[in-house]
């Protein structure tokens, strides 16, 4: 079963400083039918203006992933890390028994393009945890895992059964990936137009996957994606 989340359909919330789309229920936005897909809680898209962001505030028990599209954000939290991340890194934080934290674009000019994705922990109440790494940007055409339960190939730990990839895809590129039985897939488009077994998708746009044995992907165009494949 292959179905379509429409960047178009997804809840939208601006402010002065913040332009939000939210894939599922979050804050003021509430849609029954989308309340999550199997761990999968949050997905969220978000443009923060120049010199603002997400104040110092809670979180306990989920597990906090920043993805950068462009630009930067400062993260600081009640485990005392400062950095910063930027496009070809990834963050994963797990909430555990409970931190606080700010995320704030540094920048003077530039807004910050991020998806910000919460999945729900596998074991609670476990000692938060605080992860950042680099990825290789110049893997164009394949599968690249970011996060999993079981990490390998430098990829980060989460604290849930998900292994979580990204790839970058140029126009006419293609591969395969196989599901293994049991587990359901979100591709997430960052930007560019796919075609995934036979599903054109764009930029927003997510595919849910259930009861499938192998994905072909194929860019129509310069393309990157987000991949999930959960229990």
């Amino acid at each position: 079963m292959l179905q379509i989340r429409y960047s178009s359909d997804r809840g939208y919330v601006e402010q002065d400083w913040l332009k939000s789309y939210h894939t599922f229920s979050f804050g003021s936005y509430f849609d029954r039918k989308h309340m999550n897909f199997r761990s999968l809680r949050v997905m969220n898209e978000d443009w923060v203006a120049p010199n603002s962001g997400f104040p110092t505030h809670p979180h306990d028990n989920m597990e906090i992933i920043t993805y950068v599209i462009e630009g930067r954000l400062a993260h600081r939290d009640s485990m005392g890390n400062q950095e910063q991340i930027t496009h070809g890194e990834i963050q994963c934080m797990s909430a555990g028994t409970g931190i606080t934290h700010s995320e704030f674009n540094p920048d003077d000019k530039d807004t910050t393009h991020l998806y910000q994705i919460w999945l729900v922990p596998a074991e609670k109440n476990i000692k938060p945890s605080y992860q950042q790494i680099r990825y290789d940007q110049a893997l164009s055409g394949q599968l690249t895992l970011l996060a999993s339960q079981q990490p390998r190939d430098g990829a980060v730990f989460i604290n849930q059964d998900v292994d979580l990839y990204r790839a970058e895809l140029t126009k006419g590129d293609a591969l395969n990936f196989d599901i293994r039985p049991g587990r359901g897939v979100w591709l997430q488009t960052v930007r560019g137009a796919l075609v995934v077994n036979g599903k054109a998708i764009q930029t927003g746009d997510a595919l849910i996957v259930e009861d499938e044995s192998q994905l072909v992907i194929t860019a129509q165009d310069a393309s990157e994606f987000l991949l999930f494949d959960l229990v």
